[in-house]
């Protein structure tokens, strides 16, 4: 392998090695970190253009990857050239045809070569552009598609014309590059190669041989191989160059996530050990034993809040796995060693039910617990801060507004977060500033992650996982009907109803687009209303919050029967009466939203029914969709084969803010090389926990060069 860590004519100076660590992005990257618009040829216009498609600044024109090549190596003469292919041609130009005045023809240009004719055709053209690009006699090298139009051959429009002297500039493989309205692949091609001139030579971050034995070229040479291509293959995700790069981002993810997860460790907290009281008196009051899984997810936290170092950990559960047991035993450590403790939930009607939940068994327990959201005001918020600060609250349970401004604890030792609201790697942190002496940190997701997304999304974290439900959850029956049956539907229902059940009715994702998503709903919420005459209610995302947990406390009360809703359906909302979930348009929804959506009944005591209204005829992935709904409820199968049918960037949600965006690394594709990054992150730390070797300094360049400027502020030397 070529290492790139030498110096040249036209490289930007080297990133020295221990001690003089460089502190602020090195300079030898600022060409990179650059505004786009000041690349040649991109004006105003073309910069607005380039910063919807692909960012501001020179490096995204580089992280935007070719989606295809086009073949110019094939040169036949014009006897041979085949109607669809793309041919590079040789040839004389003859007498050009103008377009007669006021006619919509095309003008034409007929060329020759010694085994035939081909006309060139032009649109809308310019005649003295034509006539000094292809002057009549003279040769003339052409590529682009070959068409037959009246039996006889014709380009339109040509992709490249050169003189003979040119050819040699005609690339024999030509990227293709996704594209937005109003820019076109001439101009976007242009200017990605003027970035290219941009590339430095860089220190080589990577493992030697590592990178020896993926065939990996140096960095500055894989993101020219890309752009460039020489071979075929060369954009395919597992070529060398195309995979270096996408390894480069992992690594620079991976290493982030370490470092973080460097910090906490490294983060002195304290010892919290209880002495079981409390717990017991809770599991005494239980009507039903903790399962397998909840039982060891509390050994393991028991076990971090031993350790003199500050917890930070995930704890996944699918819907209704008893995620808020394992929170309230991990919080009554806390307690019963004298400290307090907090539960953040992302919404009041979600906070409320917490404490709805836990306070009988806080009762039972003599723990002084409260709660406090928005909705709290006046005297009565001010009573709760004061106690709060005041030590007279054992776990207080609110919205994020208990990490914020006013709000004080005595001695908050236990933090408790519900994911919902998608906490990233910088709030995390964030997060324990509370604590007098480091708070630890627990972090609850109802969304199973496949291994490979909580690698790259919490890889900071140690992971727990509730894999069981607790007794007494009956399955939930789970059917697909076309929507032609819709009636036989709305029947069923009206018989529901009928025996006092509850229905939750989700209404379709409409093109990505909100307005159009209400008005959907708003026209199903009519219909409900005027085929069952029942109590019906609606939720959506414009709504404004207190006006749609105000609905959702309705439905929660009882008050509505019917509850039709876009997709704002909060994820832990409990209904135990709502036994019915009808998904309108099933097959425009991703396996795991199904899933969550489906896991909002089942709840209570009554059998309880999914049904999945699709549009016919179905989709094969639509179809496998359905049938893996049918053949599980286990949360992490059904996430696993989501990101098989419908690839990582749709698996958590496109609002998902804690998974990272990868723009050159496929999940899909490059999911072993996760792996690899994240045992090569542990390693470089435990080698050179400051970063402050030769490659270390070279790793901090890899992560200022993919933005991960927030990990390098943890080094002590940064």
């Amino acid at each position: 392998m070529t290492s790139s860590s030498g110096s040249s004519a036209t490289s930007s100076p080297r990133v020295p090695p221990s001690p003089r660590v460089p502190k602020g992005r090195p300079e030898n990257l600022f060409p990179l970190f650059a505004e786009a618009v000041k690349l040649p040829g991109i004006g105003p216009r073309l910069q607005k253009l380039l910063e919807k498609l692909t960012g501001p600044k020179v490096i995204d024109l580089l992280w935007h990857l070719p989606s295809g090549l086009i073949d110019r190596r094939h040169r036949p003469h014009i006897i041979d050239a085949r109607a669809g292919q793309v041919a590079t041609l040789d040839v004389t130009v003859g007498p050009h045809k103008p377009t007669p005045r006021g006619s919509r023809a095309p003008y034409r240009i007929p060329c020759t070569d010694e085994t035939g004719e081909i006309t060139l055709t032009f649109f809308h053209a310019r005649e003295d552009y034509l006539r000094r690009t292809l002057p009549e006699g003279e040769r003339r090298i052409i590529s682009g598609e070959v068409e037959i139009y009246n039996g006889l051959a014709q380009m339109s429009h040509p992709d490249h014309i050169l003189t003979p002297d040119e050819a040699q500039d005609l690339p024999p493989y030509e990227p293709v590059y996704p594209l937005t309205a109003g820019l076109s692949g001439k101009v976007l091609t242009k200017a990605i190669q003027a970035a290219l001139e941009r590339v430095p030579e860089l220190p080589e971050w990577m493992d030697a041989a590592w990178a020896r034995q993926q065939h990996y070229p140096a960095w500055h040479e894989a993101v020219r191989a890309v752009h460039q291509p020489e071979a075929p293959d060369a954009i395919e995700p597992r070529h060398p160059a195309r995979a270096r790069l996408a390894y480069d981002e992992m690594l620079a993810n991976q290493l982030a996530l370490a470092l973080v997860r460097a910090r906490m460790k490294r983060t002195r907290g304290r010892p919290l050990t209880g002495d079981g009281r409390l717990r017991r008196k809770v599991m005494d009051h239980l009507p039903f034993a903790l399962t397998r899984g909840q039982l060891l997810a509390v050994a393991e936290i028991e076990a971090d809040l031993k350790e003199p170092y500050r917890m930070l950990r995930l704890l996944q559960g699918d819907v209704g796995s008893g995620k808020t047991m394992v929170a309230l035993m991990a919080m009554l450590v806390a307690v019963e060693a004298g400290a307090q403790a907090a539960l953040m939930a992302p919404t009041e009607i979600l906070a409320r039910q917490h404490a709805k939940t836990l306070a009988p068994l806080c009762e039972a327990a003599g723990v002084r617990l409260a709660v406090l959201t928005g909705r709290d005001k006046g005297k009565a918020r001010e009573a709760i801060v004061q106690a709060a600060e005041a030590g007279e609250i054992d776990i207080l349970v609110g919205t994020h507004a208990l990490f914020q401004g006013s709000v004080a604890f005595r001695d908050l030792a236990v933090a408790v977060v519900d994911e919902q609201h998608r906490f990233g790697v910088r709030e995390r942190m964030e997060l324990s500033s509370k604590g007098v002496a480091g708070t630890d940190v627990l972090v609850m997701t109802a969304t199973p992650i496949p291994r490979t997304l909580q690698l790259t999304a919490y890889g900071d974290m140690d992971v727990s996982r509730l894999t069981e439900k607790p007794s007494g959850r009956k399955p939930v029956v789970t059917r697909a009907l076309p929507l032609e049956r819709m009636d036989e539907v709305i029947a069923g229902l009206a018989r529901a109803i009928g025996e006092g059940r509850q229905v939750y009715w989700v209404c379709p994702l409409v093109e990505e687009s909100d307005v159009l998503d209400v008005a959907a709903a708003e026209d199903r919420y009519a219909g409900l209303k005027a085929a069952l005459g029942a109590r019906v209610g609606l939720v959506h995302g414009r709504m404004k919050g207190a006006e749609r947990e105000e609905v959702m406390g309705a439905f929660q009360a009882g008050d509505i029967d019917i509850l039709v809703a876009t997709t704002v359906i909060e994820v832990g909302v409990d209904v135990p009466n709502a036994s019915i979930m009808v998904i309108e348009h099933a097959e425009r929804f991703g396996l795991a939203q199904l899933h969550q959506l489906r896991g909002r009944v089942g709840r209570g005591s009554a059998a309880s029914s999914c049904l999945l209204l699709y549009k016919t005829p179905l989709g094969e992935i639509a179809k496998k969709r359905i049938a893996t709904l049918r053949d599980t409820e286990d949360g992490f199968v059904i996430a696993e084969e989501d990101l098989i049918l419908r690839g990582a960037g749709e698996v958590l949600g496109t609002r998902q803010s804690g998974l990272p965006q990868f723009r050159l690394a496929s999940l899909e594709a490059h999911a072993d090389l996760i792996a690899a990054a994240r045992d090569d992150a542990e390693l470089i730390l435990q080698r050179d926990p400051e970063l402050e070797s030769e490659r270390g300094a070279a790793l901090r360049v890899l992560l200022y060069l993919f933005e991960r400027d927030e990990a390098i502020r943890f080094l002590r030397a940064g």
